[in-house]
């Protein structure tokens, strides 16, 4: 319980230079800050925080109710920013003459240095639209909408946590949740749509238990089967993905 303690504080740390910070503003806003609000909101109550963070039974109880993915979120309660910010123009407040200037540039500095380009990350990169989403989701959902009611449809898995994001209108079978591990969530469908060649006999049948209108592939994968056998026929190819409409399922008003 300790190692996951330790190993999810470090992850928020990143560099550890923005804690390094941290905690020396704790220390200066112990001796000098004199307001009690101010004194609970900086020092008691984050204080309290890290201390039962830090208590392996307090742990054991969340990790037990939530698992460990949950638990470093309490660390977001900590006012890390804001913290440093008010410390910093306290300070500076303090100080007299041109020497103030140079304290905030050398706080620009060390705040800059401390951190790193959160661009860099593998988890960001360059948004396709307003969306902030691929642009295949967008094309494909205004391409399959009916106004006035919605429409069920099976997406593949690099599309789940988008649909229901740009649209209510589009209702997919199963959704984000088989993207989440812990979850440990099962469906012969999703199964079906991930395997390496996709088996229309088996993903076409799944998909008429659920009522779908539609069926989206990606065009760069191998399909055996014929559709047209079970009513989907294809009705377009848009941005790498083929779509799929079952006629026997009404879509109208």
């Amino acid at each position: 319980m300790w190692d996951m303690i330790r190993s999810l504080f470090q992850g928020f740390m990143g560099t550890g230079l923005i804690m390094g910070w941290y905690l020396l503003v704790l220390i200066y806003l112990w001796f000098a800050e004199k307001d009690r609000r101010m004194r609970v909101l900086f020092l008691y109550v984050p204080l309290v925080l890290l201390i039962l963070y830090f208590n392996p039974l307090f742990a054991r109880l969340i990790y037990a109710g939530v698992g460990d993915e949950i638990y470093y979120r309490i660390l977001w309660l900590l006012p890390v920013t804001i913290a440093i910010a008010y410390a910093t123009v306290s300070i500076y407040g303090r100080i007299k003459g041109r020497k103030k200037y140079w304290f905030a540039l050398l706080s620009a500095v060390l705040v800059t240095v401390s951190g790193s380009c959160v661009y860099a990350s593998p988890h960001f990169q360059r948004a396709e639209n307003l969306y902030h989403m691929p642009q295949a989701v967008v094309d494909i959902c205004d391409a399959i909408q009916v106004e006035g009611r919605e429409v069920m449809a099976v997406f593949p898995k690099e599309m789940l946590s988008y649909v229901r994001q740009y649209t209510p209108l589009v209702c997919m079978p199963y959704g984000r949740e088989m993207l989440v591990s812990r979850w440990n969530m099962e469906n012969p469908l999703y199964d079906a749509m991930e395997a390496e060649v996709l088996d229309m006999d088996v993903i076409l049948p799944l998909a008429q238990t659920y009522s779908s209108h539609f069926v989206i592939v990606p065009e760069n994968k191998m399909i055996t089967g014929d559709p047209e056998q079970y009513g989907f026929f294809l009705i377009d190819h848009i941005d790498g993905y083929a779509i799929y409409q079952d006629t026997s399922v009404y879509i109208g008003l």
